[in-house]
């Protein structure tokens, strides 16, 4: 949490310093759907730290789930006041300047941010190797292992996988996490490029594009020889340093920069894109990513990632 709250201070003086003026801020949270309790705990003790500041009532922006305050300046110690009121609350929290708020880019992670599993590990599974795939999985994005070594380690362990066991594993065990496709529908709605780009494999992000929405995909392509995979993916690897190429070119395509982006993810291939986009956010993340985003998603669904834009429930598609 230390690490996280000294990385939102920074952001924020950082975006301070790059727009020549202490912008205004908005202190962002959002409990889960309905639970009254938690929402009023939130709501009291966020409203005391404002109350301290002589701060108007909070916009509501989502009934019983999400509500804001509006900060004239850039206050250093708002962040770690924030997450003291709320700790041990089941709530998510984000401070972001006023300014430009709603972003014209999505990039986002696939495994485990818009899906809930890691479709290599699935595959594996059918191979009889989950576990030690898995594990392999787990190291690189804790940063422990190079993503790209790493890939190509676990992708030769499936040579000889018949191709049927990629259907198989999308159509048994991928899903979208709740409120993927409410995130990028409203984005896209609202006029924003929305884009998957992932180290997994276009097999899988050409299909959770299309259910989810995406206008496009980026991925790793898996070979194989008309029956079963071969064990090799095709180079050059799409890894950490591709996807922040990605958020650049994506964005400079549709004309903007990167702090009209929105990045999210949860590994540490994903943590270049997120440190460099206008708000990036860590998406149930292993510590490495939590640590330097912008905001995180701990406890809520994607949807959160609306509300820390300013969008009301009202709004969403």
């Amino acid at each position: 949490m230390a690490g996280f709250i000294r990385g939102a201070v920074a952001y924020l003086a950082a975006l301070a310093y790059e727009q020549g003026s202490m912008t205004e801020h908005a202190l962002t949270f959002v409990a889960p759907p309905e639970d009254k309790p938690v929402y009023r705990e939130a709501l009291l003790m966020l409203g005391r730290v404002a109350l301290a500041r002589k701060l108007p009532p909070p916009d509501v922006l989502s009934g019983w789930e999400s509500a804001e305050w509006i900060y004239p300046a850039l206050d250093e110690e708002l962040a770690e006041e924030a997450a003291h009121a709320v700790k041990g609350l089941p709530v998510d929290w984000a401070i972001t300047p006023a300014q430009n708020r709603r972003k014209k880019l999505l990039i986002a992670d696939m495994d485990s941010t818009i899906i809930n599993v890691e479709c290599l590990d699935e595959l594996a599974d059918y191979a009889g190797l989950k576990a030690e795939i898995a594990a392999i999985t787990e190291r690189a994005m804790a940063g422990e292992l190079a993503f790209e070594p790493a890939l190509r380690e676990r992708v030769g362990k499936l040579k000889g996988l018949a191709l049927d066991a990629l259907q198989k594993a999308y159509d048994e065990r991928v899903r979208l996490n709740p409120g993927a496709r409410t995130l990028v529908t409203t984005m896209a709605k609202h006029g924003a490029r929305c884009v998957l780009v992932s180290g997994g494999f276009t097999f899988f992000t050409a299909r959770v594009a299309k259910a989810a929405g995406f206008a496009d995909h980026r991925a790793n392509v898996l070979l194989d020889d008309g029956a079963a995979l071969t064990g090799l993916v095709q180079e050059p690897i799409l890894g950490r340093a591709a996807k922040l190429e990605a958020l650049r070119a994506e964005a400079a395509a549709i004309g903007a920069g990167e702090l009209d982006a929105l990045a999210i993810g949860d590994g540490a291939n994903d943590l270049d894109m997120i440190k460099a986009a206008g708000l990036g956010i860590a998406y149930r993340a292993k510590p490495l990513v939590a640590a330097e985003a912008d905001a995180k998603i701990d406890h809520a669904s994607l949807e959160a990632a609306l509300f820390f834009q300013g969008y009301r429930r009202a709004e969403f598609a």
